[in-house]
């Protein structure tokens, strides 16, 4: 796309009776999460429905059974664990220690099965109410912080060591000295339903940051985790509610298996993406959401980039910078997660319409004509017209891209918008466009300093730009400088990252 001409087809997509189409496409997450909703809680209703059904289970069946589904739980997270080692990925390695420690607590239950290899004894009911609180607490420490140290996934694996010698040490006992165990909860006392209450806290905290996960990034493993949490909830309510002579209770096992297939099946499709499983922790900043835009915003994305690249880089670097600055902001303001991600791609492509815009008005060395500025000014309604047309956007990212040169006084083009008009993320879009503006050199002047640019924008302030965001954008650049200092100290990887993303060129 070289010129206005490769426009011309796309003319009207974003007006009238496409934004019905689009806000189809806008509603696509509302819609997702009522589907995974449902399927969720499938589980709770089949325990509400059928739970208390009267079963009878022979020993040898259920031997067969627990310990069958403990093996296969067994190897799928041992191999999860040694995969999130060689990534060096500690969220991993911590929820595959989760599993692990699960799996060998329903081995030992299995193997406990009165009847078969011992009578009967405390450790089968010990096992069984230990094991699904266990593993929420476990995989509740996914999300520490030192989980993302570089030696964390070698220490993960020596506490899963330590705590699978425990776990046999306890079978061993178990099976050798029958009372030596404390006696598990009785079904619906006092003491199971305060375990299911402590169990549930915790996986229900997993299952909100899976949920915050996928909003921002719209992928369905994301989503899977959050089902696969719920449905360990589902395991954990059968076994504090329901006894061994009902069919719930053993509707439980089945959940639990299925809850430790869906997320291991979710973190494992992370780990083959190269990329750390984050919808467990939760703590997918909004500045990494943009380094990383293919993995989390698609390749869509990722592909109108490489466009703008070929066709300026200049271009294209700007809007990097403003995308991280945008979404950092939006953070700052306690902006929810899809309106964080619409800040994403809206600060992304908010240029992207310079497509339509010749290299010689792009490249020009000197100020540009009143005609090559008119040309300029159509980029925003360009862009938003292509991405109409390329579908799979929201309102709220093409709302950014026509109006992040909007003011509040009316003096922004291209519709002269002004005050409550302006939406909360095109007023962040628009101030990080023109401190990134200033605080990059042009061929006709140089570069402002960061204390020039942001004066400047304070004077424009309730004028021109949005007090709050200018202060949050102050509040940021004071927050990156005090971060860039720490990290001279302790380097990390990801803050090379941004730092090297927000590089402004000096030419």
């Amino acid at each position: 796309m070289s010129g206005t001409g490769d426009f011309e087809a796309l003319n009207s997509r974003f007006r009238g009776a496409d934004r019905k189409e689009v806000r189809l496409l806008e509603d696509h997450p509302k819609r997702a999460l009522t589907a995974f909703a449902a399927v969720s809680l499938a589980p709770t209703l089949a325990l509400l429905l059928v739970g208390t059904a009267g079963i009878r289970i022979e020993p040898g069946v259920h031997f067969a059974v627990v310990c069958a589904t403990a093996i296969v739980a067994f190897q799928a997270a041992i191999g999860l664990s040694i995969v999130g080692y060689r990534r060096r990925d500690g969220r991993s390695v911590m929820i595959g220690t989760a599993f692990v420690v699960m799996a060998s607590l329903l081995a030992v239950h299995g193997f406990a099965t009165p009847g078969v290899l011992i009578g009967f004894n405390g450790l089968v009911a010990f096992a069984a109410g230990t094991t699904l609180p266990a593993g929420a607490i476990l995989m509740s420490l996914s999300a520490h912080r030192i989980m993302r140290g570089r030696h964390a996934a070698g220490f993960v694996l020596i506490l899963m060591a330590i705590l699978v010698a425990a776990i046999a040490t306890i079978g061993a006992v178990g099976i050798a000295i029958p009372d030596s165990l404390p006696a598990a909860p009785q079904a619906d006392s006092a003491s199971a339903l305060a375990l299911l209450a402590f169990g549930s806290l915790c996986l229900g905290a997993l299952a909100l940051r899976s949920i915050r996960t996928y909003l921002l990034t719209r992928r369905t493993s994301d989503a899977m985790v959050g089902v696969g949490v719920v449905w360990l909830g589902a395991a954990l309510g059968a076994a504090a509610t329901f006894g061994v002579t009902e069919f719930g209770w053993w509707l439980g096992h089945g959940f639990e298996l299925a809850g430790i297939a869906t997320v291991t099946f979710a973190v494992a499709v992370d780990l083959r993406r190269t990329a750390p499983s984050r919808a467990l922790a939760g703590d997918l900043g909004a500045a990494e959401l943009v380094l990383a835009e293919e993995e989390y915003l698609g390749p869509q994305v990722r592909g109108l980039l490489v466009r703008l690249a070929e066709k300026d880089g200049h271009t294209e670097q700007h809007s990097r910078r403003v995308a991280v600055r945008a979404a950092q902001i939006g953070e700052q303001l306690g902006f929810r997660p899809g309106a964080l991600r619409d800040l994403a791609v809206g600060g992304l492509l908010h240029d992207i319409g310079k497509l339509s815009v010749s290299r010689a008005i792009l490249r020009k060395p000197t100020r540009l004509t009143d005609e090559e500025f008119a040309e300029i000014t159509r980029h925003p309604e360009n862009g938003a017209e292509l991405l109409a047309e390329l579908g799979g956007f929201s309102v709220g990212v093409m709302g950014l891209v026509t109006d992040h040169h909007e003011r509040l006084d009316g003096s922004g083009y291209p519709e002269g918008l002004r005050g409550a008009e302006l939406s909360d993320g095109a007023r962040v879009l628009g101030v990080c466009d023109v401190y990134d503006a200033l605080v990059s050199a042009r061929v006709y002047r140089p570069a402002w300093t960061q204390e020039k640019a942001l004066q400047h924008l304070s004077d424009a302030a309730g004028s021109l730009f949005d007090e709050r965001v200018v202060e949050a954008l102050e509040a940021v650049l004071v927050r990156d400088q005090q971060t860039e200092s720490v990290s001279r100290l302790r380097p990390h990887p990801a803050e090379a990252r941004l730092r090297r993303s927000l590089r402004v060129p000096t030419r």
